[in-house]
């Protein structure tokens, strides 16, 4: 499977490395004639676990002279984080915290320069001041299998079970029992020989039914021998639920696709039960037939179907309805389109919050073109009037072709193409975290596929005004760091039924993010029961009371949210948090 076109990278890894060591040994002095300046003897670098309070550095020196010495702060790009004594406790202005550093370079690592002064001459220091996770012990990040040809999903098997599908991009469907690492012999569906793999056509997307338990009914989204898109329906087999019965097979939609690229391939329902189809472009360079800005069309936009029903019953290629609520419904564009101007919406999720009782946002990983990659957010169901990201005519928040609009919504987070921790060129959407790992919950994970980064950042930012910028991302290539193998070009995130996230390997790994075993794991689920019944019992002193119909209670990121129109408030809460955080920004 080929996402990008491979290019050759010449990393200045090695040049900065030189550059550091022309430093020398990040010491400076400054001298008064007949005076020796004092010397450090502590180190200049040290790590510490956030949410640290008090000092947790002593700086120390000598002085040949056997004058008294003082410490103080003398700059470094970090300085305002920190506080010092004259006797050198050094201790951060605020408890640092992990999941969001405000270094400047976002990645936990403070830089601030010391001055030991005997009051007659002093020397500089440059420290290094590492801050860890506090919980990182708590979760390990395991291989549970190492051998399949080509995975591009995860999903659930919702049976209770514990086990998970994994597909390929040639067709087959497996069964995986995470805990034995064990891949069951017979497929669920096994549709190899019988599909387009050339460039980036295969088996793309799957899904299964809200009334899977009952119907055993499932949906893939896969590209026919010619390349047209298709989104199919399959039911189980009547004597063995571990297998699909190949003759039930029903297309629901076909979208024929021009190029090898850009199929998108995500498939999902809400918690309406209507089912959301992600389709890229068409492929090509910059989009050279605009199907991004034109509404009429499916390529390069988001879809919204009612599976239940069936509105075309004269066209056996479109087996569904149209959901009453859709923005093209009456007029406009194509009935089915909810969102459009994508690239190639090859990887989304949908979060229901902690107990997958809220609406449910949409989050998008749209692929960019040359310079910036992207994440994309809609907002619940009344978020739904043919919201537009801007493709072609912008590229993430910049502009790419054509007049821009202020009508087009901005990225929730974006990336700029390069090498590093902080970039990329092949954004993975991925999944919030809800699972067992309480330091993990609420963390949006995702990742590159190009460069293998994979990155968290808290739910809430995404709900911002402005683009939540690589800076803020908190890199977990070292705390995601695999007990066998490696982490090298994810592809897909997914979840089991207790939300235990899943990391798809291209090269043929599946790594599962769990509670490490042992004294300091898994986490213990949030008691919500104890904690409704205490902010119950005073709702009106809730930010979200005026709302609140007396019996609705729901958990979004650890804090209550309450009310009939429950989703009213989940808005409310993001909308509190970003307008906080800008606040504090600009200021």
């Amino acid at each position: 499977m080929t996402l990008r076109r491979a290019r050759t990278l010449v990393s200045g890894a090695l040049f900065a490395a030189a550059l550091a060591a022309c430093g020398g040994s990040g010491t400076s002095g400054s001298i008064s004639w007949g005076n020796t300046p004092p010397s450090f003897t502590s180190p200049s670098s040290v790590s510490v676990q956030e949410d640290t309070t008090g000092a947790f550095y002593n700086a120390t020196a000598t002085d040949i002279d056997g004058q008294s010495i003082s410490f103080a702060i003398d700059g470094g790009e970090d300085a305002a984080a920190f506080r010092i004594t004259s006797a050198g406790a050094l201790s951060f202005a605020a408890p640092p915290d992990f999941e969001a550093p405000i270094d400047v370079g976002g990645d936990n690592l403070y830089r601030v320069t010391l001055r030991a002064s005997d009051g007659y001459a002093s020397t500089a220091m440059a420290l290094s001041v590492t801050v860890t996770d506090r919980s990182s012990i708590a979760f390990r990040v395991r291989r549970v299998a190492s051998a399949v040809a080509s995975p591009v999903f995860v999903a659930p098997v919702p049976d209770g079970t514990g086990r998970v599908y994994v597909g390929e991009l040639a067709g087959r469907i497996d069964i995986l029992s995470p805990g034995t690492g064990t891949i069951a012999p017979t497929p669920l569906l096994d549709l190899r020989g019988e599909l387009s793999t050339n460039g980036e056509r295969g088996l793309l997307g799957f899904a299964t039914s809200p009334d899977f338990t009952s119907s055993g009914q499932f949906f893939v989204f896969v590209t026919d021998p010619v390349g047209t898109i298709e989104v199919r329906r399959y039911t189980l087999s009547a004597s063995n639920r571990d297998i699909a019965d190949p003759s039930t097979m029903r297309v629901i939609l076909r979208q024929p696709h021009p190029r090898t690229n850009h199929n998108g391939g995500w498939i999902g329902f809400d918690r309406a039960g209507f089912l959301y189809i992600a389709i890229g472009d068409g492929g090509g360079s910059g989009d050279p037939d605009n199907n991004g800005q034109n509404p009429d069309t499916w390529l390069g936009k988001i879809l919204r179907i009612d599976i239940t029903r069936d509105d075309f019953l004269a066209d056996d290629t479109r087996n569904y309805a149209i959901p009453a609520d859709n923005p093209f419904r009456t007029a406009g564009g194509a009935p089915e389109v909810w969102a459009l101007g994508l690239r190639n919406p090859f990887r989304a999720s949908f979060d229901f919050g902690p107990f997958g009782t809220g609406e449910g946002g949409l989050i998008i990983g749209d692929v960019g073109e040359d310079a910036i990659e992207e994440i994309d957010v809609m907002v619940g169901p009344d978020d739904n009037q043919g919201v537009n990201f801007g493709w072609s005519v912008r590229e993430g928040s910049q502009p790419f072709k054509g007049p821009d609009s202020p009508a087009y919504r901005l990225p929730a987070a974006e990336y700029p193409h390069g090498t590093g921790t902080r970039a990329g060129s092949t954004v993975i959407g991925g999944v919030v975290y809800r699972g067992p790992v309480e330091s993990l919950r609420g963390q949006y994970l995702f990742a590159d596929f190009i460069e293998g980064n994979v990155w968290s950042l808290p739910v809430d930012e995404l709900y911002g005004t402005v683009p939540v910028t690589s800076a803020r991302f908190v890199v977990r290539n070292t705390s995601f760091a695999p007990d066998v193998g490696a982490i090298n070009n994810p592809v897909a995130f997914g979840t089991d039924q207790v939300g235990n996230v899943y990391i798809a390997d291209l090269d043929g790994e599946i790594f599962v993010i769990e509670g490490r075993p042992g004294p300091v794991g898994p986490s213990r689920p949030v008691p919500m029961q104890s904690r409704a019944q205490r902010e119950a019992a005073a709702p009106k002193r809730h930010w979200c009371a005026e709302a609140w119909d007396g019996h609705t209670v729901r958990w979004i990121d650890g804090r209550m949210v309450i009310g009939g129109q429950g989703f009213v408030c989940v808005r409310k809460y993001y909308e509190r948090l970003a307008a906080q955080r800008n606040a504090a920004e600009q200021r």
